[in-house]
């Protein structure tokens, strides 16, 4: 039964626990291991050098199963679990102009007796819709004629190679996965959460983490503790609340409406015995319930709290969600002196709730009227710096880097935790360069002294312009995903975009597009299904139904870009939206020209998304063109509102434009600071030539963990990056 947890260890660890089984006979077990190794290069991964070693000695039914299960895993890691297939068949060879293709589609259309009549008539009244042309749109070969279409791939050095590595027991391996993922500083992704909820149900008789500093993360863990019988941890009413919502399959962070489902007694009897004791112990958290009123409201139609009188303090949260009952919040306070003016008494009040404080420093900072106001302001937030959590410092660091020292007319670009975004007027007036650089000192510092000693410090290059991932929520779930901000090399003659997506019900249609802009931001040109081929590249047609799934591509040779930026985006044209679809997800490819090959080939899939977020336009990454003739990736996870239906990339250039310009001109905080800050502790810090690895333990960050290193080295990747920011 552990076996399916193995892909989630496979999935966030890159390590393949140590399979268990009898050892076979002389070199039988390396036959099929080496086997193994050779399948994994045709999809982009290889077997570290022990784990082939170990896996050498085994059975030979023993590894066959392994392998089975962990092809399995990777295929789905890279988007090779499915069949993708293109419109045009010899793409990117042989892609017609638009309008000859449109009148392709026509000609098939008049010559075919099922659809003459009803295409004379659209060309009578001067307008023709695609879509109703037999030949738009469909498949017009199988998968199979396709592949006989194209050459096969040529291997090529620069080929993504990801080393699966020799990992524990997997009974260890689980355990400590868990154990780092409910201890996450940070808060998870989507797919985080669901992978924890898995892991909280095995774990939950194991050992327990010394803190679960987040708060869904918790909900989570209490879910699986209740199941189990187990004391729940909760401290606050919220924390109840959150798992209630986790109970309904709701969700966790509270920022989403949840349905609650019909509550079992004994469910009733420990959500609300939780309530009773977290009131009892600290009855002015009954403030809390004013910020979830409505929730709270429809959570006690679900658990009857008047059938309960033994847990009165349970029945006054719900007084206080009604209104019958008054519990002012701390907030009421702080808003309170704010109006009164009395900015150092606010400050001083919200020392109590350090968090608060932080979140509120540049708003007080703008309210100040006097010198002795600011200082009041700056002093209270020095005094209780190491109080709050190291995500809030990190994130108020970034905040005040960016801000202004005059004023500017400047766009800020708001994202919320669903990835939606919208551009604004900066209309606050700047933070004051002497508060502004006292406080930038004063969290450099704190920062500085929570950082563990790191020994001899081993850092690639290519990690240096992460953006630290200061939220799971700002990462979508994928192979080669990095947090939004980050910038990462790009090296290769071909760039090639996909897009695949499987409808769920009703028939969708999802539209691939790519939108160069020059160094102003400006409108180059674009592929879509609107324009097929251009100088740049080409795109692969237009699929308008997926119903067993569906891929399209756009082929992009970047010598040839005109442009400055290059934006990849996925519109819905109609039909389902990324949430509802049964799968969908996005990724590019790296190759040389002479490399060939079919459409989709995994080996040379340099990062995979799943696309799970609100709005009809999808904006996973955007490609920048640097002073150097390089290009780079930054990344984005960005989603757009768009229209219910008929979204296309000529319609949106604009707010594209105007998003991508903010998200490139922030400075955003990446592991450069943090390893700048951690270079004072090391013993010696050594930028990583790609080649040897020290023969002594290290602490390495880096985009993939090099084979070699010694077993009792620290190593950071983008899988475990969450845990280098400090608690």
């Amino acid at each position: 039964m552990v076996h399916r947890l193995e892909p989630l260890v496979i999935r966030h660890a890159r390590r393949l626990p140590t399979p268990s089984g009898p050892s076979g006979p002389a070199g039988q077990g390396d036959v099929v291991a080496r086997q193994f190794d050779a399948a994994l290069l045709s999809v982009g991964f290889k077997l570290s050098a022990d784990l082939l070693e170990r896996l050498s000695g085994l059975a030979e039914e023993t590894v066959r199963q392994v392998a089975a299960r962990t092809l399995e895993t990777v295929r789905e890691m890279v988007g090779d679990h499915v069949r993708h297939n293109v419109y045009l068949v010899d793409f990117p060879a042989n892609v017609p102009d638009t309008f000859d293709f449109w009148m392709r589609c026509i000609d098939e259309a008049l010559s075919d007796d099922a659809s003459r009549d009803r295409t004379l008539a659209q060309l009578s009244t001067g307008v023709i819709d695609l879509l109703t042309l037999p030949s738009y749109g469909t498949y017009q070969h199988t998968y199979a004629e396709m592949l006989a279409a194209h050459d096969e791939l040529i291997a090529a050095a620069g080929d993504r190679m990801t080393v699966l590595h020799l990992g524990g027991a997997l009974e260890d391996e689980v355990t400590a996965l868990y154990l780092a993922l409910a201890g996450s500083a940070t808060p998870l992704g989507e797919e985080g959460l669901r992978d924890l909820r898995l892991l909280a149900a095995h774990c939950v008789d194991g050992p327990q983490p010394e803190a679960i500093p987040v708060r869904e993360n918790r909900a989570v863990v209490n879910l699986a503790r209740l199941d189990a019988g187990a004391d729940l941890l909760v401290d606050t009413v919220t924390d109840v609340l959150r798992l209630a919502c986790a109970l309904s399959d709701g969700d966790v962070t509270l920022a989403e409406p949840t349905r609650f489902r019909s509550l079992s007694r004994p469910v009733r009897r420990a959500l609300l015995a939780a309530l009773d004791a977290v009131v009892a112990q600290a009855p002015a958290k009954l403030a809390d319930v004013t910020a979830h009123r409505e929730t709270f409201k429809r959570l006690g139609e679900r658990l009857h709290p008047h059938e309960y009188p033994r847990w009165p303090h349970a029945a006054d949260v719900f007084a206080v969600a009604r209104g019958e009952k008054e519990a002012r919040s701390f907030d009421s306070h702080v808003e309170e002196l704010l109006g009164a003016h009395d900015v150092t008494g606010a400050a001083r009040l919200l020392t109590a709730a350090p968090g608060k404080l932080f979140r509120a420093l540049d708003r007080l900072l703008r309210v100040c009227r006097t010198q002795e106001e600011r200082e009041a302001v700056v002093a209270a937030a020095e005094q209780v710096a190491p109080q709050v959590s190291g995500r809030v410092l990190l994130s108020v660091r970034e905040h005040f880097h960016n801000r202004p020292e005059q004023e500017a007319d400047e766009r800020r670009v708001f994202v919320n935790r669903l990835g939606r975004a919208w551009v604004t007027t900066d209309t606050r007036p700047p933070v004051l360069p002497p508060e502004r650089k006292r406080l930038i000192a004063a969290l450099d510092a704190e920062t500085r002294r929570r950082l563990p000693a790191p020994g001899r410090l081993l850092i690639d290059p290519d990690v240096l312009d992460v953006a630290l991932p200061l939220s799971g929520k700002a990462t979508a779930a994928g192979l080669g995903v990095l947090p939004r901000g980050s910038l990462s090399p790009v090296d290769g003659e071909l760039l090639r975009f996909f897009v695949y997506w499987k409808q769920a019900g009703r028939s969708t249609d999802f539209d691939l597009s790519a939108l160069i802009l020059d160094d102003s931001y400006a409108t180059v040109s674009w592929l879509s299904y609107t324009n097929l081929a251009e100088l740049e590249g080409e795109h692969s047609g237009d699929i308008t139904n997926a119903p067993d799934g569906a891929s399209e591509f756009i082929n992009l040779r970047l010598g040839a870009v005109r442009g400055t930026f290059i934006v990849p985006q996925v519109n819905i044209f109609s039909g389902e939206g990324f949430e509802e679809v049964e799968e969908s997800f996005f990724g590019f490819m790296l190759r040389e020209a002479e490399q060939q090959g079919r459409p989709f080939e995994a080996r040379t899939v340099r990062m995979k998304s799943e696309l799970r977020g609100p709005g009809r336009v999808a904006l996973p990454l955007a490609f920048l063109r640097g002073s150097d003739g390089r290009w780079r990736a930054k990344w984005l996870h960005l989603y757009l509102q768009g229209t219910p239906d008929f979204n296309r990339v000529e319609g949106n250039r604009v707010s594209v434009a105007a998003l991508l310009r903010g998200v490139v001109e922030r400075d955003y905080l990446t592991v450069r600071y943090l390893t700048g800050l951690m270079a004072g502790h090391a013993t010696a810090t050594t930028l990583w030539d790609g080649k040897t690895v020290p023969d002594e333990p290290v602490t390495y960050i880096g985009l993939e963990r090099p084979d070699g290193l010694h077993p009792d080295s620290r190593v950071f990747t983008p899988e475990n990056l969450r845990d280098l920011i400090p608690g």
